[in-house]
């Protein structure tokens, strides 16, 4: 799996570019996505869409700083996690 993009949305939401970062994380259609989509939707305060994402991507919802679990999900999203 290509997770350039994942990796590349996470750095545009760091950057504050929150709906570049959506655009790129809307058509992934896997746990990965889910999870960077739902850390997405947290931050921007939509709680029952996260939770809905969180659940696509077999996670519980996070109460991590949006730059922890964006850390957690670079760590998960190396080559030799497995993710």
């Amino acid at each position: 799996m290509d997770v350039s993009e994942l990796l590349q949305a996470l750095d545009l939401a760091d950057r504050g570019e929150w709906d570049t970062a959506h655009t790129l994380v809307q058509s992934r259609d896997d746990a990965a996505g889910a999870w960077v989509h739902a850390n997405l939707h947290r931050e921007e305060g939509d709680d029952g869409n996260a939770a809905y994402w969180y659940a696509k991507a077999g996670k519980e919802p996070s109460t991590k700083s949006f730059a922890d679990e964006r850390a957690e999900i670079r760590a998960a999203l190396a080559p030799s996690s497995g993710v």
